[in-house]
């Protein structure tokens, strides 16, 4: 039976993800991104007060809210046209707290957030706010791109997935009781049309980004009610995908397989809890949680954050934190609405930064700081300015050159991207840096 046309139509219409960059280091070209917006109905909310837009801010615990600071940082010299309406939530904030943070990402309808600790020692009673917050606004698909970094070395490489995990029931359910003491029951709700749900936005998103093959991840062959009509929805939902392969695999033999043959995978979708893991699994194979962003999409609200969703609560304010994956998870944010030059800028300075091996963080093998991580970064963005002061001298601001070591490979129109990257900065006072920078006339 063929997925409903009013589904589809759903599924087409919520938020789409910005990847990481293409199958080379992914992003969509322009083309490809007209495209896609133009079969998107829902667009991302109006600029506003002269051009900036406003974006809920949730530092959250652990290392959030010092890496919030890194990140205010480098939009600043970027000259990133985003003001922060900054909420504190904690773990143990108030219901009426989280109310507030809520309310704030329904007024901005995107948020950059730190993860909220959920402490296992509470009370039943208390549920996790991360929880609350994601099926309050019902960000349904959670997206993370699992993908080999330069400069960062692990035990494979070549490594590009898409995973796609359905974000709002399944385990995470907050349903249980003690039937009779001494035994507890745990109920994982799968409903048909959320699954057909996040099986039609993995297989758009396949479609969008020109990937050959979607993997379904499941337990079907234990969990033959549950998880047998996940996977059921997956099928139906492939045959509108003539162009797509499909596969599926048991969850126990996918962890086996990623941490042998990563490569195999393209993308991948899977309910709550086998998502959570695979997660984790793929993050590790990359480099660790430091280094890998995520986004979870609803209809009408996108919420950025880093892909493991681990608060750092150990190694908080010893300024060792990767600051990678927050930056990250900020360029997808950028992308989601739009300002793809300064999320092209942050992202390739992110990723440059990463090839000197001195400012890498004890996470992945290094000794370096997360401020010494941070100004290699700085130094990258600093370096893109110069590159296209020079190119404007030269070519006094209209010609076409070639740009040599800035963020745009080829051939660019000096005028255009200057005025895209840093002649939008209304309302805003530039930092010495990039006053300097304008000097070179």
């Amino acid at each position: 039976m063929a997925v409903s046309a009013t589904l589809r139509s759903a599924a087409r219409s919520v938020w789409k993800p910005a990847l990481l960059a293409p199958r080379s280091v992914q992003t969509l070209t322009d083309v490809n991104r007209r495209n896609v917006a133009s079969q998107q109905p829902t667009i991302p909310p109006p600029a506003k007060y002269g051009g900036r837009h406003t974006v809920t801010m949730i530092p959250g615990d652990g290392i959030g809210p010092e890496l919030m600071l890194h990140v205010k940082e480098i939009f600043r010299h970027a000259c990133v046209p985003v003001d922060f309406e900054e909420v504190l939530v904690s773990s143990e904030a108030s219901d009426r707290d989280l109310q507030n943070a809520i309310m704030a990402i329904r007024r901005n309808r995107v948020a950059l957030k730190g993860n909220l600790e959920t402490n296992h020692n509470l009370p039943p009673t208390h549920k996790s706010r991360n929880n609350i917050l994601r099926t309050t606004l019902d960000l349904f698909a959670n997206v993370i791109h699992c993908k080999s970094l330069p400069g960062v070395a692990t035990r494979h490489r070549d490594i590009d997935i898409l995973m796609v995990r359905e974000n709002t029931e399944g385990e995470y359910s907050s349903l249980e009781h003690e039937s009779v003491s001494g035994v507890v029951e745990s109920l994982k709700i799968i409903t048909k049309t959320k699954s057909l749900r996040i099986a039609e936005y993995a297989f758009q998103l396949a479609k969008e980004a020109g990937r050959k093959k979607v993997t379904a991840v499941h337990k079907a062959n234990i969990m033959k009610l549950g998880d047998g009509l996940f996977l059921q929805c997956c099928k139906e939902v492939a045959g509108s995908y003539p162009g797509i392969t499909f596969d599926s695999m048991i969850v126990d033999n996918t962890t086996m397989q990623l941490v042998s043959r990563p490569q195999q995978f393209d993308v991948m979708v899977m309910p709550n809890l086998y998502g959570n893991i695979v997660n984790n699994v793929c993050a590790g194979l990359v480099g660790g949680p430091g280094l890998v962003p995520g986004a979870n999409y609803g209809r009408d609200y996108a919420v950025f954050e880093t892909a493991t969703r681990n608060t750092g609560k150990s190694i908080a304010s010893k300024n060792i934190a990767n600051p990678t994956a927050m930056l990250l998870a900020s360029c997808m944010m950028l992308d989601h609405l739009k300002l793809h030059s300064y999320a092209s800028v942050i992202r390739k300075a992110v990723l440059a930064s990463l090839d000197d091996s001195k400012t890498h963080t004890p996470d992945i093998g290094g000794q370096g700081t997360t401020s010494e991580a941070v100004q290699s970064i700085l130094k990258q963005i600093r370096g893109s300015a110069i590159n296209l002061a020079q190119v404007r001298r030269a070519g006094k601001g209209d010609a076409i050159l070639p740009l040599s070591a800035g963020p745009w490979v080829g051939q660019a129109t000096a005028k255009t991207e200057e005025e895209k990257v840093f002649g939008l900065c209304t309302n805003f006072s530039p930092s010495p840096d990039i006053i300097e920078l304008e000097g070179v006339q």
